[in-house]
């Protein structure tokens, strides 16, 4: 039998059978791993295995005809905080329900696994973290083959939607890009964030997820909305 330690973020989890989990665990040597977790829905042990959570865990492996078998533990860095915001929280789900699709089991990205942790932390300490995220999102895109090199087009408005480079002029396919907003010179409003969030989008979903005949998640659209209703007030209530 192959026994094995990681420490990682738990991205999915599913009854399988009885009170087995079948989960999927983003390691940090940046690759996903799936298994079972014997009794993991146990009243025991389901406080555990929350999606989000980071794990110290064990992976024990029979031989290749056998799913792995994994145990864990609650590691740092805890933050029960999140959970007491519905902003963050919506958040760090959306965050995980795209990580968890953003790459396949067997796949190594290398920084994934650093780059998310720190976001998450920032998430739970800071009270000024949206933009960040928005930065997040980008260098998620880059981990992943789609690298938005908005620092060095400061001097192009626009950004097309098809071609998925810079330009100077308006055309049918390009929407104004949030330079300020990303360099933190403006702060964050309905116009621009709705901008930043049409950007992401068409560059995931069209350019790769439709790839492996996937979708952008709930959680995702869900925390979207919730950001965007929050700005559309504060906007109508300062003007």
């Amino acid at each position: 039998m192959i026994e094995q330690k990681e420490r990682g973020i738990l991205l999915y989890n599913k009854i399988s059978s009885d009170n087995n989990l079948y989960v999927k665990i983003l390691t940090s040597k940046d690759e996903i791993i799936s298994g079972l977790i014997f009794g993991g829905s146990s009243k025991k042990k389901k406080n555990i295995y929350q999606n989000g959570y980071f794990l110290n865990i064990i992976i024990k492996k029979r031989n290749v005809n056998f799913p792995n078998s994994i145990s864990a533990e609650l590691t740092q860095p805890f933050y029960y905080s999140i959970f007491n915001d519905k902003y963050k929280l919506h958040c760090l789900l959306a965050t995980i329900s795209l990580l968890n699709i953003s790459i396949i089991e067997g796949q190594k990205v290398n920084g994934l696994f650093n780059l998310s942790e720190k976001i998450i932390q920032n998430i739970s300490n800071s009270e000024k973290w949206i933009i960040d995220y928005f930065l997040y999102l980008f260098n998620l895109l880059k981990l992943i083959g789609y690298d938005i090199d908005f620092k060095k087009n400061l001097s192009q408005n626009y950004f097309n939607l098809d071609s998925l480079q810079f330009e100077d002029s308006y055309n049918t396919e390009s929407i104004i890009f949030p330079h300020l907003l990303l360099n933190k010179e403006k702060q964050i409003n309905k116009k621009n964030a709705d901008s930043f969030f049409q950007i992401f989008e068409i560059i995931l979903q069209n350019h790769h997820l439709n790839n492996m005949n996937l979708n952008i998640p709930i959680n995702y659209f869900k925390f979207k909305k919730l950001i965007l209703d929050y700005l559309s007030i504060k906007n109508e209530k300062y003007n």
